[in-house]
């Protein structure tokens, strides 16, 4: 049986105006989408056209900095103290090798490198992108460079790649004053920042740490270069579209002999202490040697974490600078004493006081001895320096005050920074009633005033600030400012060639301060004449360390006693600890009339003698060096290769 069924009729009238709606819409929309995309382009290519240019520049063309070359330091006779040396590490450009692991293990095998060092490659590349080098070993020998030239066609991808370096070619000898270049830390960024310098120090690895390469830091480090290159998406270099060269750091030359350094050094053997050697005439700094030292280019590659502690828990100190640290000056002070006693009427060129050997204060049963028991009698001011007699100068201070004595002290330096241009320098201590009081919340008492008339009590001066106090006494009052920059040397540079074509050599000039005026000068000739007579009479206290000297000297030798010692008994070095030992000071000047050098002697814990026999022959060594005479037959140090 056949069912009816159900025949649907399309309306294709209703289809067909459906399809008109749907395609008008669509046209509409595609419409719209065009016009949001036309006004996009429009919106790119016309009305922010110069804003994404210039993005665009940014993303393609890259400004790298490119570092300065640091300044030459020189002494004054022309002789290179620190240079900048070719130091070649080993460096792989990862994309560029085919088998990675093989390629580290047999160079490896080749130039002798730890595993160490491999696997901080590893962990290295890990961190950046494969087309730039990553250093594998630093600071080849030459025969690992040479090692590997030869075989260098079998590894493409790794090369040999040079920078300068810090090198001090006199090691420990010039340490302490020069200082020496390390790695930027964290506390020099944040230095730079404050400063402003952080962009002028882009592409600088190193700074100045101590002495002259910190305190000339600016000189020496030169402005940086630019290289703009145009890159990929990929931040590979294409090409080089402009380059502006830095301008490298300017030279320094130093007023320092090396010379007279190394007769320091030597004459300093065996011995802790410092020499510091003046000219007079204009406060140059001739010599500043402080020993032990150490080798400054330990520091300039990162010293190893056991070296450094082998230096810093050394018993000697070595990294102290003891020329800028404070001694007590002991008797070295008693010829500015007694141009003070004759200024202030204290004393007469020819006022006596009874020397027994000790000085005692009314109602006091303490003795302030003298260094020779039994006294020396009847004396006056010459007779007092050239035997440097306690007893008179307990006698004068007690007649001056510590007030005086103080106020007077300071003209000369004591317990001020001298202004030399190193970092490192200490003020020193000038005791006075107001300084124990502000120190110590004590009173001052008289006792200690003699204590300080012969340079001991709570006095502390460093050799560089005896050095100087002796020039202002042989220029008569008259002051120079210490100093071991002598003049700078600058580079230009061609741009066009890229290469330095000019030199010009500045002269600094520095400016004294006001000068010491006395109404009667003639008190500054009897103190000189007395110095003069310290080295040149037979039985004065200066006179062992020069005898059958060719040039005409004059000085003051001191004994400084480092620990108290009870009253009656008698000093024994060879019965006192090391460090509770004497030292040893001395101070020289030649030639006597018309004075070129002033040198300061410090010496620590003598095992026998004062300062005229352990410290004076240091400054006779220093002196028969200046004037054209060594000591010794042969040169005191070898200089080093390449140095004339």
């Amino acid at each position: 049986m056949i069912k009816n069924k159900r025949v649907i009729i399309r309306n294709h009238s209703a289809e067909a105006n459906l399809f008109a709606r749907r395609a008008f819409i669509a046209l509409i929309g595609i419409f719209l989408l065009s016009l949001i995309l036309f006004n996009n382009i429009f919106s790119l290519e016309v009305s922010s056209y110069k804003k994404y240019q210039t993005r665009s520049n940014n993303n393609r063309i890259k400004l790298l900095p490119v570092a300065p070359n640091r300044g030459l330091i020189y002494d004054r006779n022309g002789v290179l103290l620190a240079e900048n040396k070719p130091v070649y590490s080993l460096e792989i450009i990862p994309e560029q090798v085919k088998n990675l692991p093989q390629t580290i293990k047999e160079i490896s095998k080749l130039l002798n490198i730890s595993a160490e060092k491999q696997a901080k490659f590893f962990k290295a590349i890990k961190r950046k992108r494969r087309f730039k080098p990553v250093e594998l070993q630093s600071r080849l020998s030459e025969q690992q460079v040479a090692l590997f030239s030869v075989n260098q066609h079998k590894y493409p991808g790794v090369r040999v790649d040079a920078r300068l370096k810090r090198y001090y070619p006199f090691g420990d000898l010039t340490t302490h004053t020069l200082g020496y270049e390390a790695r930027i830390n964290r506390k020099d960024a944040q230095r730079l920042e404050r400063e402003n310098k952080t962009e002028n120090y882009a592409a600088t690895r190193e700074i100045g740490k101590l002495g002259l390469e910190k305190y000339y830091e600016d000189i020496l480090h030169g402005t940086i270069g630019h290289q703009e290159v145009e890159v990929n998406s990929q931040g590979r270099i294409i090409r080089t579209l402009d380059f502006t060269p830095p301008i490298p750091g300017k030279d320094l030359i130093l007023t320092l002999d090396i010379e007279l350094q190394m007769i320091a050094k030597r004459a300093m053997q065996g011995k802790r202490g410092a020499v510091v050697a003046i000219d007079p005439r204009d406060g140059s700094v001739l010599a500043m040697y402080s020993n032990p030292s150490y080798d400054g280019n330990l520091f300039v590659h990162g010293i190893s974490s056991k070296n450094y502690k082998k230096l810093l828990h050394s018993k000697d100190l070595p990294l102290i600078n003891r020329a800028l640290q404070g001694y007590p000056p002991a008797s070295t002070v008693k010829p500015f004493m007694a141009v003070l006693g004759l200024k202030d009427g204290a004393i007469t060129p020819h006022t006596k006081f009874w020397d027994p050997g000790y000085y005692k204060l009314k109602g006091v049963d303490h003795k302030y001895r003298d260094w020779k028991p039994s006294g020396h009698g009847s004396v006056d001011i010459t007779k007092a320096i050239e035997q440097s007699c306690n007893v008179y100068f307990y006698n004068l201070a007690f007649k001056l005050g510590i007030t005086k004595i103080s106020d007077w002290m300071e003209k000369f330096g004591f317990g001020d920074y001298t202004g030399i241009d190193l970092s490192e320098e200490s003020s020193g201590i000038l005791p006075s009633a107001q300084w124990k009081r502000a120190r110590y919340n004590r009173s001052w008492y008289t006792g200690e005033t003699l204590s300080v008339g012969i340079g001991q009590s709570y006095w502390s001066v460093t050799p560089l600030q005896l050095a100087q106090a002796v020039t202002i006494l042989v220029n008569k009052g008259n002051i120079n400012i210490p100093h071991l920059l002598k003049a700078t040397t600058s580079h230009t540079s061609d741009t066009n060639k890229s290469s330095t074509n000019k030199s010009t050599t500045e002269n600094v000039h520095y400016e004294g301060k006001a000068p010491i005026v006395l109404k009667h000068p003639i008190y500054w000739d009897i103190v000189l004449n007395a110095m003069h007579n310290t080295i040149q009479k037979k039985h004065a206290t200066g006179h062992p360390g020069f005898v059958n000297t060719h040039y005409d000297a004059a000085g003051k030798s001191g004994t400084a006693q480092v620990a108290n010692k009870a009253q009656n008994t008698k000093y024994d070095a060879t019965k006192v600890k090391e460090n509770k030992r004497n030292n040893a000071m001395f101070i020289a000047f030649a030639p006597f009339k018309a004075p070129e050098i002033v040198v300061a002697v410090a010496i620590e814990n003598v095992s026998k003698g004062g300062g005229g026999t352990n410290a004076g022959p240091v400054a006779r060594q220093i002196m028969d060096q200046y004037f054209g005479k060594r000591t010794f037959s042969s040169p005191v140090l070898p200089l080093p290769k390449g140095v004339k």
